[in-house]
């Protein structure tokens, strides 16, 4: 089964310290506007998952949702979540920490593709 979300050591080693000082999070990858586009990181009390949300799947054994507008636009992609050093969104758990939460991605092959869309359509069934 193809992963459409993943994460490097660096971002696993940070979800890790997250998750040992908060307990239970989750992940959100941004639109834009105010929270910069980045994947942000969320105690499960600071952000609402919705029926407009598309969970891609888990890093680090933690959730990680998409809004459906922004998951129409990078169905076609795999999303890599990375660490840099400075600071990220100001709503993210690892703000404080000197690190932020960075995605990359990667456009899936048509073998990929199709086994998705084979899971996405057994989903629905």
């Amino acid at each position: 089964m193809v992963e459409r979300v993943t994460a490097t050591p660096a971002a696993l080693a940070l979800i890790a310290e997250l998750k040992a000082q908060y307990g239970d999070i989750q992940f959100h990858q941004s639109g834009g506007c105010c929270d910069n586009s980045a994947a942000n990181c969320y105690l499960p009390t600071d952000l609402t998952i919705g029926s407009y949300d598309v969970k891609l799947g888990e890093v680090g054994g933690v959730p990680f949702y998409i809004g459906k507008l922004q998951y129409d636009y990078w169905k076609h992609t795999q999303l890599i979540l990375d660490v840099i050093d400075g600071h990220g969104g100001t709503f993210s758990l690892e703000g404080a920490s000197g690190k932020a939460f960075h995605t990359r991605s990667r456009l899936f092959t048509d073998e990929e593709w199709a086994q998705i869309a084979d899971q996405v359509a057994q989903d629905l069934a």
